[in-house]
């Protein structure tokens, strides 16, 4: 087994996009999507492999190829930071925030899987754990689904032991209220009910829905506007039902957004997406805003990779446990992680993220 103490120059930095066809059409209150592209870097040092993945365009993998692995090959895996930092760098003249910052997402999750797994420990007690679980809430009911679907998938979640689950909204906002009644019913009381409208809204119409919303025990709504309007997002934080927490973040690339959010007092809970936000060292550096400002921390998405760092971050409160991402992570990596009674625990017993790409299965969806 390689020490920390050992030489671990990073020989090989590889990526590939896989892109798997929805179960269905999938939609929220502004898109529509029939696929998700999944892109899954590897780096080499010391005899090991690391692997990491963000979702994201396809073109994340040309920027990994053309402008990552070089900076990244030579360096001791075990500085992450530092390869963390260069790599910022080094995508300064394209642009950091969008398709770069998950190419650096995937490529700095691999790194810290490779330097767990030269350390001989899980990720999770490398980075050092908070807690040993963490909570899950399930995440569909798309505007594309039929009444039908959307109360058997919350229905589901509810008697696998979810407490908590999200519903997009926003796309026929006439027939959300409707929908929600819906909702309601298929998980009874016991069972938090969130909506996102994926900034569908205007600061005023979404103020009209939220109180509609909270008369059937919504608690949470989500990019109510748009997260890129601070003041919309303040206004319906200030002037929305009590008890009904707004959150967004999601499309915090950098550290910088996400501190004009806090700054701003647009919302009661950060989100973090780890895929966009630069990786661990992106969404760790979230978490230590999220803690001088006092504001809850969710991840976003991605619920195998999130489990752990959830679990390091002190003020993390929960994981997107969202359909499309749980189902293709079940199909393309061994140790995905599933919630137990609603909770997500990561594994410790493997070293690293405790995963493993299947590669044959993977193959059918290469790009």
């Amino acid at each position: 087994m390689k020490t920390l103490g050992s030489d671990a120059p990073v020989q090989r930095v590889t990526a590939r996009a896989y892109t798997i066809p929805t179960d269905g059409e999938e939609a929220d209150g502004t898109i529509h999507w029939h696929s998700t592209t999944i892109v899954i870097a590897q780096v080499e040092a010391g005899g090991m492999s690391g692997i990491g993945y963000a979702y994201a365009s396809g073109a994340a993998v040309q920027v990994i190829t053309d402008m990552l692995a070089n900076v990244v090959t030579g360096m001791d895996a075990r500085d992450v930071t530092r390869a963390w930092v260069a790599m910022g760098v080094a995508v300064r003249n394209v642009g950091k925030p969008g398709i770069a910052s998950s190419a650096i997402a995937a490529v700095d999750t691999a790194l810290w899987d490779l330097k767990a797994k030269l350390a001989g420990q899980s990720l999770l007690d490398l980075l050092g754990a908070a807690r040993d679980e963490v909570a899950a809430y399930g995440s569909g009911g798309f505007t594309s689904y039929s009444d039908e679907r959307l109360r058997e998938q919350f229905s589901r979640w509810a008697g696998e032991g979810l407490t908590a689950v999200k519903m997009k909204i926003g796309e026929h906002p006439d027939a959300d209220v409707e929908r929600v009644t819906q909702a309601r019913r298929a998980i009874g009381d016991g069972v938090e009910l969130y909506v996102d409208a994926n900034g569908a809204f205007h600061a005023k119409e979404a103020l009209r829905y939220a109180d509609a919303f909270a008369e059937l025990g919504v608690s949470w709504f989500e990019e109510p506007v748009s997260s890129g309007d601070l003041a919309g997002m303040r206004l319906v934080r200030d002037r929305g039902p009590s008890g009904m927490r707004i959150a967004a973040g999601e499309y915090g690339y950098t550290l910088h957004d996400q501190r004009r959010m806090l700054e701003a007092n647009a919302v009661d809970v950060l989100q973090a997406d780890a895929t966009r936000c630069g990786g661990p060292c992106g969404f760790m550096r979230a978490a230590a805003l999220c803690e001088a400002f006092n504001v809850p921390l969710s991840a976003h998405t991605a619920p195998t990779l999130h489990a752990t760092l959830a679990c390091a971050a002190a003020p993390a409160i929960n994981v997107e446990y969202f359909y499309d991402h749980a189902r293709i992570e079940r199909m393309l990596f061994d140790g995905a992680v599933e919630p137990r009674q609603g909770m997500l625990v990561p594994n410790r017993g493997e070293p690293g993220l405790g995963i493993a790409l299947k590669t044959r299965d993977a193959e059918l969806y290469a790009a």
